[in-house]
């Protein structure tokens, strides 16, 4: 039985890999049905590392409380399939190139036409308009065009720049922007009955998440524009990646002096710290016992090779007190201390961590062909309409009879359907 916010609400899914399931994984959390329509084969990530025929632990971990409806797309019939179901839909969700809803007849025009209360969300690599709209585009690559990637500043040892690899950013948060924006797009329509068409892409999201490094603000900026101005020289002179990071790394040379807001090696593992405040620093000097300045010091100026050097053997100094205390020694200090602090762990251990558990975050699920599984549960806690995981990602074409015969089609058209491998 469904519960939360949303129940009642029914949303298609037409999309793959991250941040469209993810987006509609989050709102089948908040309760609505989430019916994802899949091609006869399964969508991709189905296939991506497969632990057993048609599953794979990604698919699971971003499908959860899901039903499956095979349709194959191109054919008249699947399309007449999704026409009949568009009248009892809140949500549309797709995220092809911005040519193909148009040739599979799922476009909004097309859809909007059919229920104009349709809430449509487009989710695009690029956005439907500009020279990039057609082009294919995955978080990598997302990550590279925004400056994710730059702005990381890791280089291979062969020179080659290396992605942020912890977590698929730009497609996550697409995935959460898909959410935030369905519900608000609900309430306006609660408001004034009216739908609409929202559009997300890759590149927006990737660039949001870089706030304050993709403003432009004169006044502050000087130094910026004297980096860039180095960086677009040596991409005239097609100088290496190496070069253009080194030249465009200058423009960080303030974090040198950081014993702040970092993270240090102890003599078994490491601590993070988190000091953003005069009060906070002061309070990191006393539980590290050091006089050193740093940022706090009114005459800071990493541009002074002479202040610069000191700075840098006074962070030497404190990166060495670190390493001589264990890390749970350190984290009894700090904490002693009142400086923000925590260990480095491994993801691998958090479902089981004191934290996490008491929050209720972890959710135990039974799958039916894979068994139990505990995943991170929903992003949110709501006191009056409590979210919940509605269940386990579906099995490939579970719920397809359900939703077709549902629509009037008879066991005969159904079974002449599948037949056609129009149905699966």
């Amino acid at each position: 039985m469904a519960s939360g916010p949303l129940d009642g609400i029914r949303v298609l899914e037409f999309t793959q890999i991250i941040a469209g399931p993810f987006g509609c994984q989050n709102l089948a959390d908040m309760g609505a049905e989430v019916i994802k329509v899949e091609p006869p084969g399964g969508e991709p990530w189905r296939l991506f590392s497969q632990f057993m025929p048609g599953e794979s632990k990604t698919f699971q971990s971003l499908n959860r409380g899901k039903k499956s409806l095979v349709l194959s797309m191109q054919e008249p019939d699947a399309q007449e399939i999704v026409h009949r179901l568009i009248p009892s839909v809140d949500v549309v969700v797709i995220n092809y190139r911005p040519d193909v809803p148009a040739k599979l007849g799922i476009d909004y025009e097309t859809l909007s036409g059919i229920r104009p209360s349709l809430i449509y969300v487009d989710n695009t690599a690029w956005g439907r308009r500009g020279p990039w709209a057609l082009r294919p585009g995955y978080d990598i690559v997302a990550q590279a065009v925004s400056g994710l990637m730059i702005g990381e500043g890791k280089i291979d040892p062969a020179g080659a720049p290396m992605s942020i690899t912890s977590t698929a950013i730009a497609d996550y948060g697409t995935g959460v922007a898909i959410a935030w924006s369905v519900c608000a797009a609900l309430f306006h329509r609660e408001r004034t009955g009216e739908g609409q068409m929202i559009e997300t892409t890759l590149l927006h999201t990737a660039l949001a998440f870089q706030g304050t490094s993709a403003m432009d603000l004169p006044a502050a900026d000087a130094l910026k524009y004297m980096k860039m101005d180095r960086v677009h020289e040596l991409q005239q002179q097609h100088a290496s990646y190496s070069a253009l990071i080194e030249a465009y790394q200058m423009g960080n040379i303030a974090r040198v002096g950081n014993i702040y807001y970092r993270c240090y090696a102890t003599s078994d593992g490491a601590v993070a710290v988190g000091a953003l405040s005069p009060t906070l620093w002061a309070k990191v000097r006393a539980a590290v016992g050091t006089d050193f300045l740093g940022m706090a010091d009114p005459a800071y100026n990493m541009t002074d090779p002479v202040y610069a050097e000191m700075a840098r053997r006074r962070v030497a100094e404190v990166e060495e007190i670190f390493r001589g205390k264990t890390t749970a020694e350190w984290l009894a200090i700090l904490e002693q201390n009142g400086v923000p602090s925590g260990p480095l762990n491994f993801v691998d251990d958090m479902l089981s961590d004191p934290q996490v558990v008491a929050n209720d975050i972890p959710v135990t699920l039974e799958h039916e062909l894979s068994g139990p599984q505990t995943q991170v549960g929903p992003m949110l806690r709501m006191s009056k309409t409590p979210l919940a995981a509605q269940g386990p990602s579906p099995v490939l074409g579970k719920h397809t009879d359900e939703i077709v015969s549902g629509l009037g089609y008879s066991a005969e058209q159904r079974a002449a359907l599948r037949a056609r491998n129009v149905i699966g």
